[in-house]
């Protein structure tokens, strides 16, 4: 696929989306200003939603989004298209009693979040960011800018890390942030100052690290886009610009919704999360307000579908071996279907169908994703949902590099490409 000027400016972008969304909650944030700005509602879950057909409208419950179109023609059986996707990514997130150090360091204690790619964390300049509860019960983001540093042993104290380089997660993964007494200093002060609050009244936090480089287009005819958190601010990204797209005018016979779960890298079964309750809430309250009835809901529910967006693999070209023999997909090339015979994604022959008519309503070229039977597959939130609303579901996404990285690699033709079936999903 060529890399057009559009697929540029989509890329730059999404790189201006993951500056800001260095944590899920900071991410859900930036969804909601977003929306806000193109004209959606916000809605309060504490509160009496619209009860008449038509409005965009979107609520932020923690570190997920959901946002959503009802067509002014809507009625109790209208189905749903829903594209899922997720906010958070792994890494390192803080634990209690933060602030440690020894020998004249300031170091901060954290416990791995997820299944990163420990070893690219290191020698990055990392902001640590998310949110902090405060005791009047109010809660605030706070990102601490370019902080931390996980700095690598260096080779001449350890001439074997070239033979396989591997982090103790206790002991090898406690990023440096300063010089001093651990006894007289307290991270939890440097971030209540990012967020413009008092320490002595934080009562909880959520802090996460995240990759401080911001992501960036390079390579021969600007191929190839390096970020921190593509998996998976790249599918939300492209979710909301193609929702906001189809909000003016839209005209279509089902309620259009992007829902940006929390939680899935460790296994989304939270409140947050593409296991709880959050999504079928929501669309309850839907069907609720279009005086659906249960057989009109059970009728809706049977019409509507759900686009489970994540990164795949992407061929690798060092280790093609890891790949099935035949079905390589190649960042560039491309969306990827998703396909697992033991379900840990939950393509069928139904969604494949479907998939290809969206792709190919949006002139977009896929690809297609298979693991290799000696490699274990990943899974996503579309087993889960599929499971738990019975919504027919299609896995898709973009093939990248670097999968769970600090910083990981994908195409930017694909970045776009995504966007524009995302679109087609949305209005078709």
């Amino acid at each position: 696929m060529s890399v057009t000027p559009a697929a540029i400016r989509h890329a730059e972008d999404l790189a201006d989306f993951v500056a800001a969304s260095p944590s899920s909650f900071h991410a859900a944030a930036e969804v909601a200003r977003r929306l806000q700005d193109a004209g959606f509602t916000g809605l309060e879950e504490t509160d009496a939603w619209p009860a008449q057909p038509g409005g965009r409208f979107f609520i932020v419950r923690d570190g997920a989004a959901i946002a959503w179109i009802v067509p002014a023609a809507a009625t109790a059986t209208t189905a749903v298209h829903v594209l899922g996707a997720h906010n958070d990514s792994p890494g390192l997130k803080l634990k209690p009693k933060p602030t440690t150090g020894s020998r004249g360091w300031l170091q901060i204690g954290v416990e791995v979040y997820g299944g990163p790619l420990l070893n690219s964390w290191l020698d990055r300049e990392l902001r640590l960011a998310g949110r902090l509860a405060m005791a009047d019960g109010s809660v605030v983001l706070a990102d601490s800018g370019p902080l931390l540093r996980l700095p690598q042993l260096a080779i001449h104290l350890d001439r074997q890390q070239n033979d396989g380089l591997s982090l103790d997660k206790q002991t090898g993964t406690q990023p440096v942030w300063g010089l001093g007494d651990p006894t007289q200093e307290d991270i939890l002060a440097v971030m209540a100052d990012s967020a413009g609050v008092d320490a002595a009244d934080i009562r909880g936090f959520d802090l996460i690290t995240a990759d401080s480089a911001r992501g960036v287009v390079f390579g021969k005819d600007d191929a190839f886009f390096a970020s921190g958190r593509l998996d998976d601010l790249a599918s939300v990204h492209a979710a909301v610009v193609a929702l906001i797209d189809a909000a003016d005018g839209f005209d279509g016979e089902h309620i259009a919704m992007l829902a940006a779960f929390d939680h899935e890298e460790i296994g989304s079964e939270t409140r947050s999360g593409a296991a709880g309750p959050i999504l079928s809430d929501v669309i309850a309250r839907i069907r609720d307000g279009l005086g659906a009835d249960a057989q009109d809901a059970h009728r809706a529910m049977a019409a509507s579908w759900c686009l489970s967006s994540d990164v795949g693999h992407s061929v690798h070209p060092n280790f093609a071996g890891r790949h099935d023999p035949v079905v390589q997909p190649l960042l560039g090339s491309g969306p990827i279907l998703k396909i697992n015979a033991n379900q840990r994604y939950a393509t069928d022959a139904v969604g494949a169908a479907a998939w290809a008519g969206w792709c190919e309503a949006a002139d977009v070229t896929s690809q297609e994703f298979v693991s290799n039977n000696d490699v274990p597959c990943g899974s996503t939130i579309g087993p889960i949902t599929a499971g738990r609303l019975g919504i027919r579901t299609v896995d898709v996404g973009i093939p990248i590099l670097s999968m769970h990285s600090a910083r990981e690699l994908a195409g930017v033709a694909d970045l776009h490409a995504l966007s524009r079936v995302a679109g087609t999903f949305f209005t078709s």
